[in-house]
């Protein structure tokens, strides 16, 4: 078949225009949904606490302030920039039980057992990308300025947001922006993509994929290119395989009665939570019993509906209108004959 003709750069108004550009800003916000967090721990005494996204260090920072006495807070991220966060965390409150571990969090249960971590007592992971990331143009997390295709939550590890840009093939893209973005005209932005890149646009920064993209854009332009850069951000760092893989080995390294705590920001995630707290399992149809009960679940839902930021929070920190909030409860091993979850 014919290459795709070269096609103009687009220079209507429509395919022009941008949300104005801010100044960057370089601090951590507050974070989202703090005490309500901290308190679906539940933390008593000699108990070991994770926090498997350290960021900016405000959750932990928390726990630490309000950790009983003997037990001990073990962090997990793996972006460079949390590990400078983590050593100010530590001069901070030299006397606190604090381990961090500079790792991704699906890989849990290997960061817990390299640090003679056996069952910990209660796990929270607030996901998505911090306002520090969001804020960070080099990072190529937001739409509000100019910087590189990157997206990548480890800047030092796997492609780039770019690098998907130039190779994937246009059912791959269809797919990521159908399925991780939701995009209405997923599979003309597809093509579009692809049109361009074969006649030698560049794909190289956050400048250079709004002009691509232009004429694509549908209902409101900042909406639409959220959707985009969600669907990119997705697979670049494989968020949802990653949390699949966290929510199972915490099944596995949460002692019974232990709290799994979990603060989502799109329905992907929020579904995957929901299903393990609900089926005992990410993905799938849970196995029933013969009344119809599900086998396999392995948490006791503590908040039967997610818990979702109040208008005041929202007005000091607009990200947290998405969030919402959800809390499980380790169960115990099933008795004989029971099926139990990845300890039964």
């Amino acid at each position: 078949p014919r290459p795709p003709p070269a096609l103009p750069l687009p220079t209507t108004p429509r395919a022009m225009e941008e949300a104005p550009l801010s100044a960057p800003d370089y601090t951590y916000h507050h974070p989202v949904l703090l005490a309500e967090c901290v308190a679906g721990l539940a933390m008593r005494p000699g108990g070991t606490y994770v926090d498997v996204t350290f960021g900016g260090g405000g959750h932990s920072r928390q726990i630490l302030a309000e950790l009983p006495q003997g037990a001990r807070l073990v962090a997990f991220d793996q972006d460079p920039d949390a590990a400078r966060q983590a050593e100010h965390l530590r001069a901070e409150r030299p006397e606190a039980a604090f381990t961090f571990v500079a790792a991704n969090f699906r890989h849990l249960a290997t960061g817990l057992a390299a640090h003679d971590v056996g069952g910990i007592d209660g796990l929270l992971a607030d996901l998505g990308v911090s306002s520090f990331q969001f804020d960070t143009p080099e990072r190529g997390f937001s739409t509000r300025f100019d910087g590189p295709l990157d997206m990548r939550m480890n800047p030092t590890a796997g492609p780039t947001a770019a690098d998907i840009l130039r190779e994937y093939s246009e059912a791959d893209l269809h797919r990521i922006f159908g399925m991780y973005g939701e995009v209405v005209n997923a599979r003309t932005l597809a093509r579009t993509i692809v049109a361009f890149r074969t006649a030698g646009a560049p794909l190289d920064t956050i400048r250079d994929f709004k002009k691509i993209i232009g004429e694509c854009v549908r209902g409101k332009i900042n909406r639409y290119l959220a959707q985009v850069f969600q669907a990119l951000r997705i697979e670049v760092n494989d968020e949802l395989g990653a949390l699949t893989d966290l929510l199972t080995q915490a099944a596995a390294v949460l002692r019974p009665g232990g709290r799994l705590v979990v603060l989502s920001y799109h329905s992907l995630e929020d579904r995957l939570v929901k299903n393990v707290l609900q089926y005992g399992k990410p993905w799938g149809e849970a196995e029933k019993d013969i009344y119809g009960n599900p086998l396999g679940v392995t948490f006791k839902a503590i908040t039967r509906k997610p818990v979702e930021a109040s208008e005041e929070e929202i007005a000091l920190n607009p990200r947290a209108r998405s969030a919402k909030l959800r809390v499980g409860e380790r169960r115990a091993a099933p008795g004989p004959g029971q099926k139990g979850g990845l300890l039964g």
